[in-house]
């Protein structure tokens, strides 16, 4: 958790950035990545020349060599322990002279991280901000995974809040829901083909550690952890900068985030490699044919980009691989020949697991359309017997433009640390969402269309043109009247003007 005061540290550099003429938030995140980056680096000079000393042996890797640079400058003073101590003036001209070259030129660790720093600008335009900024870094503890990995995570949200970007932040519950949803094991190699600042794959991430700690007691599963499992895309370099270093400071040493067009590049190369897909990629655009991968169009021939990555999922899992991914109400119903194309192949070709109706105010307040999760499995020969629905009517925030939590902070989120009762589901279902998703094989089955959750059998869904939208299958309850017989309607006034008049007459003969 980050304290208060490191909140109005970040607070403050965000304003300082902003009334000293940075008015991009990406680029502030930016400019605050790259100085992170730099600290790693001298971090890991650290650990190899401590290593050289306890084991008597040169260095293996020096991430800072021997001498001067090019302009005559210590390669020593371009570490992080070192500059963070010069004046202002100076230190701005270190970096901005000497450390910026140095990044772009360094080839790095050979790491995802130093790989996106080639094209590395320096653009903090005073000495005063840049002081400011390396102090606060300076104060975050950097070997504590959680505190480093939450002060990403806050900036993170900086950048949503600002309104501009925000389609790059999925909720952080949706993405958890998703990841309990999925239970991702050790063994699974995870893809996001729009991973934006890589979200989802540090939820796997932070699962993993919480579930199966086990997995860094082992040098192999160590190993596939670190170097094999999370594998991402995207095509803004920004992104992949600011996506990378936020995996390196939730503590995965070298995921593979990489430059790529998901809709426009081929894909022989990562065809069928991937057990898990995790996303909530971009929607509501449309590419022309000609700018299109040929093998996502060779699965459905269409423009609309919400459909090509459905294709490009397909394309991209293994066979028994599984998926669960953000999808726009539209896909769910629409009537053009590519959207009932691409329901059927996941109802009769794939395993079509699950669809959630999702709250329409869950992106606000950058995006008011409706959306839903689609859950499917890989299998190239079937297998949906029966889809499983859940209509999410509350994810535990206000769904208006300002997002307020609806709850005390233990009753929030997929696992809250309290159980809610029945008037706390009303405002967050995500927990009995995960619940009944248990239960789909069995009592699942049994529950009425009336409910918040049901199956429905796969020759309704054939029935219905392969139509997925919830409201198509779900019944309403309507409330029985007993209408009654005129003439026992009369008897029983009869009966009561009766009782009256009896009454009556007995209090009379109490007066009198």
């Amino acid at each position: 958790m980050l304290t208060g005061e490191l909140r109005s540290q970040v607070d403050s550099i965000w304003n300082a950035f902003w009334s000293g003429g940075i008015s991009n938030p990406l680029e502030v995140m930016e400019q605050i990545t790259y100085l992170l980056f730099l600290r790693r680096l001298d971090d890991l000079h650290t650990l190899e020349e401590n290593k050289s000393v306890r084991l008597g042996k040169p260095m293996e890797r020096e991430v800072f060599p021997e001498g001067q640079d090019a302009k005559g400058r210590d390669y020593n003073d371009l570490r992080w322990s070192r500059f963070k101590h010069f004046a202002p003036a100076e230190m701005f001209t270190v970096i901005d002279e000497h450390v910026f070259p140095f990044l772009r030129t360094m080839g790095g660790d050979g790491s995802t991280y130093a790989h996106h720093m080639k094209d590395a600008r320096f653009t903090i335009p005073t000495p005063a901000l840049l002081s400011k900024v390396v102090d606060l870094l300076d104060h975050v503890p950097m070997e504590d995974r959680d505190t480093k990995g939450d002060l990403y995570e806050y900036m993170l949200g900086k950048i949503a809040s600002a309104g501009q970007n925000g389609q790059f932040r999925t909720p952080r519950h949706i993405i958890r829901l998703m990841v309990e949803l999925m239970a991702p094991n050790a063994k699974d190699i995870i893809c996001d083909p729009a991973c934006g600042t890589c979200g989802f794959l540090i939820a796997v991430g932070e699962y993993l550690r919480e579930k199966y700690p086990e997995i860094f007691r082992d040098a192999q599963a160590r190993e596939h952890f670190h170097h094999g499992m999370f594998h991402g895309y995207d095509f803004d370099n920004t992104m992949l900068r600011i996506g990378s270093m936020n995996m390196a400071l939730h503590g995965i040493e070298n995921p593979d985030i990489r430059y790529k067009d998901s809709l426009a590049q081929d894909h022989a190369g990562d065809e069928e490699q991937y057990s898990l897909i995790l996303a909530n990629s971009p929607f509501a655009g449309s590419l022309d044919y000609e700018n299109t991968a040929k093998d996502l169009l060779a699965i459905v021939k269409t423009k609309k980009t919400e459909l090509l990555f459905l294709a490009l999922y397909l394309r991209l899992l293994k066979p028994g691989g599984r998926a669960a991914v953000i999808v726009p109400d539209g896909v769910l119903f629409g009537s053009s020949k590519a959207h009932k194309q691409l329901r059927q192949m996941l109802v009769e070709d794939q395993k079509l697991d699950a669809v959630i109706s999702l709250p329409s105010g869950a992106f606000k307040p950058y995006a008011g359309v409706s959306t839903a999760i689609l859950i499917f499995t890989k299998t190239n020969s079937g297998g949906t017997d029966n889809v499983w629905f859940y209509d999410m009517k509350a994810d535990g925030w206000s769904l208006d433009d300002k997002r307020q939590p609806l709850l005390p902070e233990e009753k929030l989120g997929v696992t809250p640390a309290e159980t809610l009762t029945e008037a706390e589901h009303g405002k967050n279902n995500l927990p009995d969402v995960l619940s009944r998703w248990g239960q789909r094989e069995t009592s699942e089955q049994e529950r009425p269309r009336t409910e918040q959750s049901f199956c429905v059998p796969k020759t309704d869904i054939v029935a219905n043109g392969y139509d997925l939208s919830i409201n198509r299958y779900k019944e309403v309850v309507h409330e029985v009247v007993e209408h009654r017989h005129p003439k026992d309607i009369m008897a029983k006034l009869v009966e009561l003007e009766n009782e009256i008049q009896a009454g009556m007459k007995e209090l009379d003969s109490m007066l009198s």
